[in-house]
C-alpha cells in the first residue's frame, strides 16, 4: 500500500481514506479490519505473558479473568499427571 501511495503522489490522509480512494477501498478496509483481528488476538497471548512472567517472579497476577489451561498444570506435573 505504501509503494501505491507513493506512485499515486497523493498526501497519506487522502490515500488512505477509503472514501476519498476507491480505487484501493477494498484493501484499505481489509488492511484495517486484519489489524483489529490481530490486536484482538495479541491481548490475550499478552495478558499471558505478564501472567507467566509474574508467576515466575512470585508476584500476584492479573490476568482479565483468563484461566489457567489445564494443559498448563499437566506440563509441571511429572509423567502428565499420571504419577511416579
Amino acid at each position: 500500500m505504501e509503494t501505491a501511495q507513493q506512485a499515486a503522489s497523493e498526501a497519506i490522509d487522502v490515500f488512505y481514506d477509503p472514501r476519498r480512494n476507491v480505487d484501493h477501498a477494498g484493501d484499505l478496509q481489509r488492511s484495517h479490519r486484519l489489524k483489529g483481528e490481530m490486536v484482538s488476538l495479541m491481548q490475550p497471548a499478552e495478558d499471558w505473558g505478564r501472567a507467566e512472567l509474574a508467576a515466575d517472579r512470585g508476584a500476584p497476577t492479573e490476568t482479565n479473568g483468563a484461566e489457567e489451561e489445564p494443559s498448563d498444570r499437566l506440563a509441571d506435573t511429572p509423567f502428565g499427571g499420571l504419577g511416579a
